[in-house]
Formats: structure tokens, C-alpha cells, sequence
């Protein structure tokens, strides 16, 4: 007699304690409960990527320099003979390099993750 009691005491404390709320069944979602008994609960907030618009300046198209080469000038004078009027001659012509403003977005800081404190939102189950 004494060993039915026993169980029947197990049987009925195991029910009593399925049977009593929780904190998913209160109503508590999305809510990190530390192992210590305290008042507080942590959820997770997300903080997401920042970004930011840097503006560059870069050549387009290196400068250059172009040769312009003009061929000597003859002319035949009175006598019968050829003369040198203008050398062989070359002329440079500079060419600057090109800019340009570009805009682009680089990542500054990644998405990151971190645990908040919140107030209790839950009366029956204390999170």
C-alpha cells in the first residue's frame, strides 16, 4: 500500500508540473531567459550594415604626347639649282590626362547581432 502511494504522489506531481504555465505557453516569444533567477530577459536586436558614399577622383585617359614631323622644303631658284627653304622639323603637342569624379558605396561597419535587456512583459510567467 505504501509503494501505490508513492507513485500516485510521482504520478500527480508530474502532472502538476506539465500542467502549469511556461513561458512559451504565457505567452513569451523571442525572449532569452538566463539561467539565474533575475528580473530582466535579453532579446536580440539586429543592427544592420552601414554604408557610406565616397566620392573619388581618377583618370579617364592618361595624358600623351603626340610628334607632328614636317619634311623638309626645297625650291629651285634662278640657276639652275635646289635649295633648302625650311628644315626637317617636329612639333610636340601635349595632350593632359583626363579626371573624373566617381561616385562609389563601401561597407563601413557589417550587420551585427547583440543581446538587450527588456522590461518583463509577462505577469503569470515573470519574462
Amino acid at each position: 500500500m505504501k509503494m501505490s502511494r508513492a507513485y500516485a504522489a510521482m504520478i500527480v506531481s508530474a502532472v502538476a508540473a506539465i500542467a502549469l504555465p511556461t513561458a512559451a505557453s504565457a505567452g513569451c516569444y523571442n525572449c532569452y531567459a538566463p539561467p539565474q533567477p533575475c528580473g530582466t530577459c535579453y532579446q536580440q536586436q539586429v543592427a544592420p550594415a552601414q554604408y557610406r558614399a565616397v566620392q573619388e577622383t581618377v583618370m579617364v585617359s592618361p595624358g600623351a604626347v603626340v610628334a607632328h614631323r614636317s619634311p623638309a622644303q626645297y625650291r629651285t631658284v634662278m640657276v639652275p639649282r635646289t635649295v633648302m627653304v625650311a628644315p626637317e622639323s617636329v612639333q610636340y603637342e601635349h595632350i593632359p590626362a583626363q579626371y573624373e569624379t566617381r561616385q562609389h558605396v563601401e561597407m563601413v561597419a557589417p550587420a551585427r547581432t547583440y543581446y538587450v535587456p527588456v522590461a518583463p512583459r509577462c505577469n503569470s510567467c515573470g519574462y
